[in-house]
């Protein structure tokens, strides 16, 4: 590894495990997350005044790093709340209302409509551009919010994004670690991405149809909501209404455009989708307001800040925590770790690498736990190009399956940090559809565990 495993790597994977079992009690996180960054702070400096100030810089950090979505769900919930005060959302759906006769029509629409968009501009950009538009639909043809999250983010920042097959960002990453051609393991990961996705997906889907038929989820409280946003009709005629319901999504269609002919990926693509949506608001707020459509701008700018900043208040705290297994040590606690060190989330995977046998099925088994490990950090490609190392070290040793293993690794790291089972790493999805993150992540875990499994199994057959 090149460095030993000291204190510091100790107490942070103790909190991890901490913060893990506090999650699964459906209890907040946030007073572990700070004792823990405090506790990293006085290890790593041995001052209780640069502990506290860590806890500080810490929480700016995280702010620093999930602004950008923060602005971009504002802006969009904003807009939002003016195409449902207008009725121009509810025009503006009535095509997949016929298409969404029922939830389960629902549940598979929104997901394949997801994947396939994602695949060309990533998941984040993806929840902005269909989000608004098919969540409504979803709700109305009995596909609770929480539901149509679960199917979004399984479908975008799992499928979509572990494959990455359009961008190849992601096994671009693996590759490098692992000294093999992009396209080996996009090849490698096909078969992995097909059983991951239909064993996840139909595990989730079967859930979900149990829950709702014991009354475990319901849509009562989501469909009013709704009823009630698109009973508030501002001052705009149907001619109007019908328009803008035309205009809105063309604006988005041409973002699409411009995204594929820029080559407009991640940060850049997310801020044109929240660049359209301001340009909504104000045109939107200026017509059905007219005099006080100034003042209402920044009223509902407000309102959507608001909204971001509740939903992203309690992920905050969690974030800062791991933020600091990765980049964020450094950032807020200076250059603290021994020499060699690749990181506090780096070295306890590499660590684990290193102590477990060699053979394919150990190998397989090793490769995924180092990707989930790694994927901790919330990013999901933070670690992947160490998983790609580790996938040549097994299957150097083994004698064969490095692409396989590589892309075993680059699944197992996306699915948990990119993600599907990281508070934060979900805020997107839950923000648009304006669930709980953490009970989304609670929804995920089964599917998500069931279908890795499922992938394992598969990876060391494939071996």
């Amino acid at each position: 590894m090149g460095t030993e495993l000291v204190a510091l790597h100790w107490v942070y994977l103790i909190f991890i495990f901490l913060i893990l079992g506090v999650m699964v009690m459906r209890r907040d996180t946030t007073l572990v997350c700070i004792v823990g960054i405090f506790v990293i702070g006085l290890i790593v400096k041995g001052s209780i005044t640069s502990s506290i100030i860590g806890i500080f810089n810490s929480l700016i950090y995280a702010i620093t790093e999930l602004v950008g979505t923060i602005l971009v769900i504002s802006i969009i919930v904003a807009m939002s709340k003016v195409l449902a005060e207008t009725g121009i959302n509810e025009t503006m759906i009535s095509p997949f209302t016929k298409l969404m006769k029922n939830p389960s029509l629902a549940y598979w629409t929104v997901g394949l409509l997801m994947m396939i968009i994602s695949w060309f501009f990533w998941p984040s950009p993806a929840v902005a551009l269909i989000g608004v538009v098919l969540l409504p639909a979803a709700v109305k043809a009995g596909l609770p919010a929480l539901g149509v999250a679960m199917v979004m983010n399984l479908f975008g920042h799992g499928i979509a994004l572990s494959s990455d097959f359009i961008i190849q960002g992601a096994p671009k990453l693996t590759a490098d670690g692992a000294g093999i051609p992009v396209g080996s393991v996009i090849s490698a990961s096909v078969p992995l991405i097909v059983v991951m996705g239909i064993v996840t997906t139909v595990t989730a889907f079967y859930i979900l149809k149990r829950d709702m038929k014991k009354g475990i989820l319901k849509v009562e409280g989501n469909a009013k909501d709704y009823k009630e946003q698109n009973n508030k009709k501002g001052e705009m005629s149907i001619i109007l209404k019908r328009v803008f319901a035309v205009v809105v999504p063309i604006l988005f269609l041409l973002d699409v455009v411009a995204m594929y002919t820029n080559d407009l990926r991640g940060g850049d693509a997310t801020a044109l989708i929240g660049g359209t949506a301001a340009f909504i608001l104000i045109v939107l707020s200026m017509v059905k307001d007219k005099k006080s459509g100034l003042e209402n701008i920044t009223a509902y700018l407000v309102e959507g800040l608001q909204f971001g900043f509740r939903v992203f208040g309690p992920v905050i705290p969690i974030a800062a925590f791991f933020y600091l297994g990765d980049s964020g040590l450094i950032k807020v606690f200076g250059e603290v770790l021994p020499s060699g060190s690749h990181g506090i989330v780096n070295d306890l995977g590499l660590a684990l690498a290193n102590t477990v046998p060699l053979n394919s099925a150990i190998g397989a088994i090793t490769t995924a736990g180092v990707g989930a490990i790694t994927g901790l950090d919330g990013s999901g490609f933070s670690g992947i190009s160490l998983a790609g190392s580790v996938a040549k070290l097994f299957g150097t040793a083994i004698g064969r399956g490095t692409a396989t293993l590589t892309a075993l690794g680059q699944v197992a790291a996306i699915w948990v940090g990119g993600g599907t089972l990281i508070p934060w790493a979900v805020i997107p999805v839950a923000a648009i559809c304006d669930v709980d993150p953490f009970e989304l992540v609670r929804r995920n875990i089964i599917p998500v565990v069931i279908g890795m499994v499922a992938t394992i199994i598969a990876a060391i057959i494939i071996i």
